[in-house]
């Protein structure tokens, strides 16, 4: 059966083969040149004369090699320094002549695109060189990949897939080649793997254990099969890495050069012991950790289980953890519904035609977890699943004896596969994370802060604000548990007294948990305030009369005007009973930029009509009466001007029109009174609270005076 799918005249030379490589490689960069081509006359994305990136995340890493280049990081601070993406990017930064700027904008793009060398080293070992070109073109550049190693996506996505499938070609190289020297190329790209990104552990003990069920079954007579895997499971344990190299290559010298004295028995006593230290250095801890994985555990309101408080998991409002559509899932592994079927079908054939390839199944099945886990996954099965289309393509070419017939086919097939995903390249206009305006109140404020100052922010800004401003955040891309995001979500959305004793109460108290580990940021401000009912504490913070810990470092709010596209999500986390992990009651939120005016009335969508007398508005099928509806706008020198039509003061119900937003919100007292509405909508404040130190219609920053 497997002569059926044997290709013929598949491989190539050396020198075409890397020709082809070389041909890919340039290929998946050009595609990836597009977005710059797109918004390279954008002024709002340039800052120090360049593009800036368009991930979040990357700012954390930049913030990084930034200290490293500075030689500076704050005390406690959470600045990766230790990161090796920070410390490629400071050695890059130091040899190429190019700007900060321009090097972490096209990281993602030369490193991503290597992507093309494993997948083509791969399918050469199967003298598959054809099949290796036309899949490495579709892997490099189909959605999820691109959307993740695109131009400005600095981040470690960069490698996660490219480290992997050096380690797959590695384990295929060492087990096809047969040779001892062989043996240490797998347990390197592990190491570097593990090393770049903490969760590519689950690939490389998912294909230890496959490895070990495959020799069991097929090689278990192959003394060459247990040598291998005894250098493999060295790098799973959890020595340091620089003992876990050098181990294994004593190891695999004593393979080489005591290979004639080395008998079966011996070696698989080696295996053995290289198991038990394997479990007992890590092994244990892997699988007790994937039973316990969030995204297999996931619990509405069980993020934190702390002082027996309940808070909201945050990994319910992270699109990319979500549950995602069967096409969307084939679509971000294959770019189309058809191509991922064929893929699959294609994959399945070369497991039959070559069984070794077995063995890729891990990065395969954790791109399938995608289904449960995410879209975040699919990345992981994109190389095989285009190995596999590709394959498919081949083996129905060899149908044709034609052989001009059998390339054109060839060509149509392999452009009917490339051609959705690069439709997809075309279409997807990701902007910066910043825009110019906002980076500029960030430099701003850098300029009024001191390093150890802290700002207060939603997560979603947290390393922006630390990369632009040099500053400290409570909570971040990294650091966003239901139990650290609670008294940031309490700062912003109660009333500003409130708001001011929570914000100085939760920067004093992380300083005072560096030095004391005193738990979460609620325990140790309940432990410090001496407040035992958390549900209490809010009211007690609401008191002018309440005297937060001693001031040590100064705190600023930044608050920008895109916040308010997530004000329901920030609510989450601090709208429920801490003790029992139940929401309160659901705010009245609702913002429109699409309404149409009549003589009567403005339809805001969703329901709700405004109308222009009375002061009535409709909710789906209630019409009550508002208590205010306030029209904001900034006159020409930039200061907030109100009109306020009070209307009935009992009613819960406010209406807010941002007349240079050209902007309705549609809001109920309580987040009308938050300190974010307050003080970046209608500039409402105490001064003796708070100081606004830059006021600009994309961002607002106040200073906290106590």
């Amino acid at each position: 059966m497997k002569d059926l799918f044997v290709l013929e005249n598949n491989s190539l030379n050396i020198k075409y083969f890397i020709l082809l490589m070389f041909i890919a490689f340039i290929f998946s960069i050009v595609v990836r040149m597009i977005w710059v081509y797109q918004f390279s006359g954008i002024e709002s994305f340039y800052w120090n004369n360049q593009l800036m990136i368009n991930t979040n995340d990357g700012y954390y890493y930049a913030e990084g090699a930034r200290d490293i280049l500075n030689g500076t990081t704050h005390v406690n601070s959470t600045s990766p320094i230790n990161s090796l993406l920070s410390k490629l990017t400071a050695i890059f930064a130091q040899i190429l002549p190019v700007s900060f700027e321009t090097l972490i904008l096209y990281m993602p793009t030369f490193i991503g695109s290597l992507l093309v060398i494993p997948i083509m080293l791969i399918t050469r070992l199967f003298k598959l060189d054809k099949v290796g070109f036309i899949a490495a073109l579709l892997a490099s550049i189909t959605w999820s990949y691109y959307n993740r190693t695109m131009t400005g996506y600095y981040d470690t996505d960069m490698l996660v897939v490219v480290l992997p499938s050096f380690f797959i070609w590695g384990i295929l190289l060492a087990l096809t080649r047969k040779e001892n020297y062989y043996l240490v190329i797998a347990p390197t790209f592990a190491l570097l793997a593990m090393s770049w990104h903490g969760g590519e552990a689950n690939i490389i003990n998912s294909s230890f254990f496959l490895i070990l069920i495959y020799t069991l079954i097929y090689e278990r007579h192959n003394k060459h099969y247990y040598q291998f895997l005894s250098t493999l499971v060295i790098a799973l344990t959890t020595l340091s890495v620089v003992v876990k190299f050098m181990l294994i290559i004593i190891l695999v010298g004593i393979f080489h050069f005591f290979k004639d004295k080395l008998t079966d028995k011996i070696v698989i006593t080696i295996t053995i012991l290289s198991a038990l230290i394997y479990l007992y250095f890590g092994g244990m801890l892997w699988i007790i950790g994937i039973l316990n994985n969030p995204y297999l555990t996931r619990a509405l309101h069980a993020d934190d289980l702390t002082m027996n408080l309940h808070y909201y998991g945050v990994i319910n409002t992270i699109r990319e953890t979500g549950h995602i559509p069967f096409e969307t899932f084939a679509n971000r592994i294959s770019g189309h519904t058809l191509t991922f079927v064929l893929s699959i079908v294609g994959y399945l054939l070369l497991i039959i035609r070559y069984r070794l390839f077995i063995l890729t199944l891990p990065m395969v099945i954790l791109g399938f977890f995608a289904l449960q886990g995410g879209l975040r996954f699919t990345v992981f099965a994109i190389p095989f699943m285009a190995m596999g289309v590709s394959y498919l393509i081949f083996l129905f070419s060899n149908i044709i004896k034609n052989n001009n017939i059998k390339n054109i086919f060839i060509l149509l097939s392999s452009i009917a596969i490339l051609y959705p995903n690069i439709k997809h390249v075309l279409v997807y206009k990701v902007p910066t994370v910043f825009n110019k305006y906002e980076v500029q109140t960030l430099d701003k404020l850098k300029s009024l802060s001191s390093r150890d100052d802290y700002v207060i922010s939603w997560w979603d800004y947290g390393f922006p604000i630390r990369y632009y401003a040099d500053v400290k955040t409570l909570i971040d891309g990294a650091q966003h548990s239901g139990s650290a995001n609670y008294p940031v979500s309490s700062s912003l959305l109660n009333n500003p007294v409130a708001a001011a004793n929570m914000a100085r109460l939760s920067v004093e108290s992380n300083e005072i948990n560096l030095k004391t580990h005193c738990g979460t940021s609620v325990e140790c401000i309940l432990k410090y305030s001496h407040i035992k009912n958390p549900n209490l504490l809010l009211d007690i913070l609401s008191s002018k009369d309440f005297k937060p810990f001693t001031k040590t470092n100064d705190i600023f709010f930044y608050l920008p005007n895109r916040m308010l596209s997530i004000i329901p999500t920030i609510d989450l986390f601090s709208n429920l009973n801490l003790l029992i992990g139940q929401q309160k009651s659901r705010p009245l939120f609702f913002q429109s930029t699409s309404f149409r005016e009549n003589a009567n009335s403005i339809n805001l969508g969703g329901g709700i009509e405004l109308m222009k007398k009375d002061g009535m508005i409709k909710l789906g099928k209630d019409t009550v009466q508002l208590n205010q509806l306030i029209i904001v706008e900034y006159d020409t020198k930039g200061r907030v001007r109100k009109n306020i039509q009070r209307v009935n003061p009992n009613s819960n119900i406010f209406v807010i029109f941002m007349k240079n937003y050209k902007k309705f919100l549609v809001l109920d007292k309580r987040l009308f009174n938050s300190l974010y509405i307050q003080l970046f909508v209608l500039e409402n404040y105490d001064k003796d609270l708070y100081e606004l130190v830059i006021s600009d219609p994309y961002a607002k920053v106040y200073k906290l005076k106590i």
